[in-house]
């Protein structure tokens, strides 16, 4: 699935299953949540702290599709096309730090 049919099928589900967007707010506000989440997930499965029985199943990918929904949400709704602004942001990260990383000793 590309990026422009990810934004268009987001956009299927919430005409259909959703009623319509929360507001940005709300979408912003729950898109903090969502990484949370996926903070918490990553600080168990990959940091130091232990897992509490309240952490049970759940899934590291069900919660980065969560905010990859949330986000898509947010992009459609304030009519950011993000293929392109995906592009446009490589582009300005490339001619940035095409070398900048290569010459970091922390990197090696």
């Amino acid at each position: 699935m590309t990026l422009a049919e990810a934004q268009q099928t987001v956009d299927t589900w919430i005409k259909e299953n959703g009623v319509r967007y929360f507001n940005e707010l709300t979408n912003m506000a729950i898109l903090t949540e969502e990484v949370g989440e996926v903070a918490r997930i990553i600080a168990r499965q990959y940091g130091e702290q232990s897992f509490k029985k309240s952490d049970e199943g759940k899934n590291l990918g069900d919660e980065l599709a969560d905010v990859l929904f949330v986000l898509i949400c947010l992009a459609n709704q304030t009519g950011i096309d993000l293929t392109t602004a995906l592009t446009k942001n490589l582009e300005k990260k490339t001619n940035r730090d095409q070398n900048r990383h290569w010459q970091n000793d922390k990197l090696k």
